[in-house]
């Protein structure tokens, strides 16, 4: 089941490889998370020595958080794969110029997993493209539904 899609992420890259990682919280996160109070729309991942971070995700903190922590809204996260998936994804980062974003969170087993996706960046005539194609086929549904009737 889905939390929260970052649909920016397909307009603005070619995801090329998917992984599910697993994400480093605290209780409050976990519970604001669940009341779907999260935003992904400007995170991205960032390899640093043998580890991934996920920047820029928004959990807004609950009402009824307990008063001893103090929530942080845009907190670094830190993000488990297995280590030969950090390795080929490091390589791919710094070599070919790739970049990794979070495609979205979702819950599997009870634990909330991100989808981070390789992606090569899109140039803009490659956006009008994906806009003109996703305009098109609006159009077609459109037609089909009005010739059903």
């Amino acid at each position: 089941m889905s939390i929260a899609d970052n649909k920016k992420a397909f307009f603005d890259y070619f995801i090329e490889d998917r992984y599910e990682a697993g994400l480093v919280l605290e209780g409050w996160e976990v519970k604001a998370i669940r009341e779907g109070r999260v935003n992904i729309k400007e995170a991205y991942v960032v390899v640093r020595g043998d580890e991934l971070f996920l920047f820029g995700c928004h959990v807004s903190a609950l009402t009824t958080a307990s008063s001893f922590s103090h929530p942080e809204a845009l907190r670094t996260r830190k993000l488990l794969l297995h280590r030969a998936e950090i390795d080929k994804l490091r390589g791919k980062v710094e070599r070919s110029g790739y970049t990794l974003v979070p495609l979205n969170l979702h819950y599997k087993g009870g634990r909330v997993k991100c989808e981070v996706g390789l992606a090569k960046g899109k140039k803009q005539h490659d956006k009008r493209a994906t806009e003109k194609d996703r305009d098109a086929k609006r159009e077609v549904q459109s037609a089909m539904k009005t010739n059903r009737r």
